[in-house]
Formats: C-alpha cells, sequence, structure tokens
C-alpha cells in the first residue's frame, strides 16, 4: 500500500522554513536556492491541500495549521535524523546505545574507561548526553542513564530498574597552597575559611560540619557552582575548599592541583546507579554495557 507521506525534501524545506520564517535563511541552512525551497513548500501545500505559509511584503509567516504541522514534523524528521546516524555510527552487529549521564562523572569516571569498552566490544558504540535529573525514558532516545542518588529517589524513578555501582565518598578539598605547611587542617579551622558550594547540593557543607560536630555558622556561604568539575577547578585555583566526591577528583590529587584538607569524608546514602527502563526485551547491548559497567565499577583487590 502507498504511503500518504510528502517527500522528504518538501519537509525538510518546510521544517527549516518554519523555523526561520524565512524562505531565504532556510535555503541557506540547506545549501539550496530560495526558489527551490519556494518550489518544494508549494508543492507541500498542494499535496496537502491547505496553506501553510501567508506570504506578506516583508517574506512569509506560518498560518496557525502550518504552525501546528511544523511542531509535529520537526521531532520526527530529528528522530529520523537520530536514527540514521544511528546506523551510520554503528560498526558491527552490536548496535548503539543512548546513555544519559551526570556531567562530570561522564567525564571523569565513565570516559576514560571507554576505551577498554571499545577493546572488548567494538561493535557497540556508545551515545552520551548529560541529564542531571529524572526523567521518563518514554520521552527520550535513551536507553540507559548514569545517575546518582539515593536509594530512596532511585526507587521513586517509575517504570525502571536500578544497578547500583558505588557509593559516593565527599572529601573536602583545596589547593596545596591553602594548606601552607600544615599536613591538613580541623574541620574548626575550615569552618572559617571560604566554601565553594555545589548548587545541586546546597546542605552538603552543612552536613559535613553536623557529622564533625562542628559549628560553622557560614557552611551555606560562598559562592555557587552547578558542577563538581567547577567546584573543584575553583578549588585548584585557591578560591576556596570545596566538597567533592573522592573518585571524581582522582586526576588532580595524583597531580598535586588538590589535596584532602581534612580526611573525614562524608558518607550518606547516595550512591552512583546504572537505570534502565523495566522492559522484558532489552536491548542485548545494553545487556553487555550493563555487565562491563558492573566490573569496570568493581574495586580491584
Amino acid at each position: 500500500m502507498r504511503r500518504k507521506i510528502p517527500s522528504l525534501q518538501a519537509l525538510a524545506c518546510f521544517e527549516a522554513a518554519a523555523r526561520h520564517e524565512s524562505y531565504t535563511r532556510a535555503a541557506q541552512e540547506l545549501a539550496l536556492t530560495q526558489g527551490a525551497v519556494s518550489r518544494q513548500i508549494t508543492a507541500l501545500e498542494e499535496f496537502l491541500d491547505l496553506p501553510l505559509f501567508r506570504r506578506t511584503r516583508h517574506g512569509v509567516l506560518l498560518t496557525e495549521r502550518g504552525r501546528e504541522y511544523a511542531q509535529q514534523v520537526a521531532p520526527r524528521l530529528q528522530g529520523l535524523e537520530q536514527d540514521t546516524l544511528d546506523v551510520m555510527s554503528s560498526q558491527g552487529s552490536g548496535g548503539t546505545l543512548h546513555l544519559a549521564a551526570v556531567p562530570t562523572f561522564a567525564t571523569r569516571w565513565l570516559i576514560p574507561r571507554l576505551p577498554a569498552l571499545q577493546a572488548q566490544h567494538p561493535d557497540i558504540t556508545v551515545h552520551i548526553d548529560t541529564r542531571t535529573r529524572a526523567f521518563m525514558f518514554a520521552d527520550t532516545p535513551f536507553d540507559c542513564a548514569l545517575y546518582a542518588g539515593t536509594p530512596e529517589q532511585v526507587h521513586n524513578w517509575a517504570g525502571t530498574q536500578a544497578l547500583r555501582l558505588m557509593a559516593e565518598e565527599v572529601v573536602p578539598v583545596c589547593s596545596p597552597l591553602l594548606l601552607g605547611n600544615a599536613a591538613s587542617l580541623s574541620p574548626e579551622a575550615i569552618s572559617t575559611l571560604p566554601l565553594l558550594q555545589q548548587s545541586t547540593r546546597p546542605a552538603a557543607w552543612r552536613q559535613w560540619f553536623e557529622a564533625a560536630g562542628v559549628a560553622a555558622p557560614l557552611a551555606l556561604c560562598g559562592p555557587r557552582y552547578e558542577q563538581f568539575s567547577m567546584t573543584a577547578a575553583a578549588a585548584a585555583q585557591g578560591m576556596g575548599l570545596a566538597l567533592v566526591p573522592r573518585l571524581l577528583i582522582a586526576a588532580e590529587l595524583a597531580r598535586g592541583e588538590l589535596v584532602v584538607a581534612c580526611d573525614r569524608p562524608l558518607l550518606g546514602e547516595r550512591a552512583y546507579y546504572l537505570v534502565s527502563p523495566e522492559r522484558d526485551d532489552a536491548r542485548p547491548a545494553l545487556a553487555v554495557f550493563q555487565a562491563w559497567l558492573r566490573q569496570a565499577a568493581t574495586p580491584v583487590e
């Protein structure tokens, strides 16, 4: 049966023209002439038997039906493009995985280990985008997510299953210059120094001081940064002390750019998890990635 679908070229021209509300800018984006874009959209309007644009003295404007159609077409074209890129990027039978990950963990822990995955499973391609909060898998292209949270948060992520990878050990770190000649600092001394705050965990310093049994009126004060990589960089520049998971700053500690100011880790319930949709027909590539990730997260004895 012949499908009632316009040509892909016409849809691509329409989507670009709708986004810009300009045939000229659509033509520039698609490397076509303005006349070619106009002819494709005219053919699409004839196919649909309705106007998508109103022609004005200053250019074109979407009609109400044209705007609705553009909102429907754009995500489908994007999905088709992504599907095509997936097929092109997969160099074997393993397939591709779309992974959502908290950014610093992906940059500092996962990516340095991906060459090992590639060596063991060269037929699997992993695409990574950043996400810091739970989401509905049905509304995204993601197959799985690397997530940092508490068991309660993971349990409340509806329609998913989770593999616990490792616990999170948060330590106060700073530039070695901030220590001076001291080997370490007491919690009392730290409470008087500039503190760098994590905007996603605003109560972290207060929790650390409470665990140490120290009153710290300024525990909530200081500049805030969204990602651990930012707080770690600011600490390395001598701007203050940061509370950062030890596993995310292994390189800086090894190079001496950061030092642990007080070896009293904040041990909470937070951990790193691989979260995936709860389904019976999980993709083979996901099972391979899950097994590899479990092994990579297991401490070497």
